[in-house]
């Protein structure tokens, strides 16, 4: 029997005759000396930047076309420092709508109030004092009692009571929102966040209030036809809150479909990668795409790219 593995009788081809993916316009390029646009075009346009400047260019677009542009995100976004970006994309109308889970709004109230935010848990378990904190407990139990007297959602009761305390709309999204006249959602799983044991705080006002928040996101997918929806660092509560409302919209009768959704995340975790990238866009047309990385470097650089789709949109 011959043999039928003899590496002479590979058959080669010349380079010249490949389709390659990648040549020169695919190099890093160095914008030493140059400005921030140069800084953005020296990336390759493949991978996560690609996808960057593809968010980028339908978030501008979207707001061109009045059309929603949600943030969901978690408490790590605000802890990892981006809060001011959030409220920088508030005030610029890059987004229509926010929505947080009870982490991302307690993180919120802290560092607008107090200039500070995230324990040492492994510490506070110790000792019996993690969550233990006065002042957050209370203040946030006073903006849900405020929540059930005003019929208000959440969001906007903290936002309302963070803003009277002086707390600088430039770092709390929810102060932010409220100034720029557009919807912070909060959506709390109850048991789950450090304000959840404190006997001050009414559960049953706090699901109302949830409640109201719920509908009023639930408003902003029911229009997402056309539109942009980005999650960032919510891993569990937001893209399930989302799916249930999405569902609901489409039993409703809305139209939804045919948006770009994008999941910023260090590990591109199950229900994100469900819920808001693929099922949505299976079922519904439109696009996921997953952008890994940490908040503190991806979302400056979605800012990057935005900054610079808006200049080309003027």
């Amino acid at each position: 029997m011959a043999d039928l593995f003899d590496r002479r009788d590979l058959k080669l081809a010349s380079l010249a005759g490949r389709c390659s993916r990648v040549g020169p316009d695919g190099l890093w390029r160095s914008w030493a000396g140059h400005d921030i646009r140069d800084f953005a075009a020296s990336m390759p346009d493949t991978l996560a930047a690609h996808s960057l400047r593809e968010v980028a260019s339908a978030v501008v677009k979207a707001r061109r076309d009045g059309s929603p542009r949600i943030l969901m995100y978690g408490g790590h976004v605000i802890k990892c420092g981006m809060g001011p970006l959030l409220c920088d994309w508030a005030a610029r109308g890059l987004l229509s709508c926010l929505a947080t889970n009870g982490s991302g709004s307690i993180h919120d109230l802290e560092m607008a109030l107090f200039g500070q935010t995230s324990e040492d848990v492994e510490a506070g378990l110790a000792d019996g004092s993690f969550g233990m904190w006065e002042e957050t407990l209370r203040i946030y139990a006073e903006a849900v009692d405020r929540a059930e007297e005003e019929s208000a959602g959440l969001g906007a009761a903290l936002g309302d009571m963070i803003l009277e305390r002086g707390g600088d709309p430039l770092v709390s999204p929810l102060a932010a929102c409220r100034s720029a006249g557009i919807p912070l959602t909060v959506h709390p799983a109850l048991g789950t966040d450090i304000v959840h044991p404190s006997p001050r705080l009414d559960w049953g006002r706090l699901g109302r209030a949830s409640e109201r928040d719920f509908d009023i996101l639930g408003s902003q997918v029911a229009g997402l036809e056309g539109g942009v929806v980005l999650n960032a660092g919510s891993a569990v509560v937001m893209p399930e809150v989302f799916l249930k409302l999405l569902s609901c919209a489409r039993n409703l009768g809305a139209p939804v479909g045919g948006f770009l959704a994008a999941n910023f995340d260090m590990i591109q975790h199950y229900r994100p990668t469900q819920n808001v990238l693929s099922r949505p866009a299976s079922a519904l047309g439109g696009r996921g795409l997953a952008v890994t990385g940490h908040h503190e470097v991806m979302l400056p650089l979605l800012d990057l790219f935005m900054r610079i789709a808006e200049e080309e949109d003027r």
